[in-house]
């Protein structure tokens, strides 16, 4: 399976996030999975591609090529995919990918959940968006969620789309 990966490029954040990626990336490389990601060097990205690469598992980097020129593309990035813009990005990763795991992150992450769940929820595909709600990193997120459907402004439950996984465990049993 290939697994797309959205995630934070930033290094200051909970090393909890990071631990807990690296098992991520682990278990993905050890069960043949490859990783989908933005190829970036830095932060969560860095890290489930470190730990996929290491275990012995394939990295695939969609990089923009401004993220190239600037010299931040990841020395784990097994094959390397170079596109024009974020919209070329998210559309090769959609492509490319099995399935869609958020782990923590900003504005970014935020686009590309949204991007591919609003795809989903009109009928380009029916791949799985998983949340991985580290140590509840989602829950406000899922509040909202929750909100706009209880409002009416989703047309199915929202879970059609975007599932949670609070765990490695739960996010195993939504792959399997």
């Amino acid at each position: 399976m290939k697994i797309c990966i959205f995630c934070s490029a930033n290094q200051e954040i909970d090393p909890d996030f990071f631990e807990l990626t690296e098992e991520l990336g682990r278990w993905a490389a050890k069960n043949n999975h490859s990783i989908v990601y933005g190829g970036v060097n830095q932060g969560l990205m860095e890290c489930v591609a470190k730990a996929a690469h290491e275990a012995g598992g394939r990295t695939i980097g969609v990089i923009p090529r401004i993220v190239e020129k600037s010299g931040r593309i990841s020395d784990y990035v097994d094959v390397e995919i170079l596109c024009d813009n974020l919209n070329d990005r998210k559309q090769l990763m959609e492509d490319k990918a099995d399935v869609f795991i958020a782990l923590p992150g900003g504005i970014g992450t935020l686009d590309e959940i949204f991007t591919i769940a609003a795809s989903a929820t009109i009928g380009y595909h029916d791949k799985k968006v998983i949340l991985f709600n580290m140590k509840g990193f989602w829950d406000s997120l899922i509040t909202l969620l929750d909100d706009l459907q209880n409002k009416g402004f989703t047309r199915k439950n929202w879970h059609t789309y975007i599932q949670v996984a609070n765990s490695l465990e739960e996010l195993q049993k939504l792959l399997s």
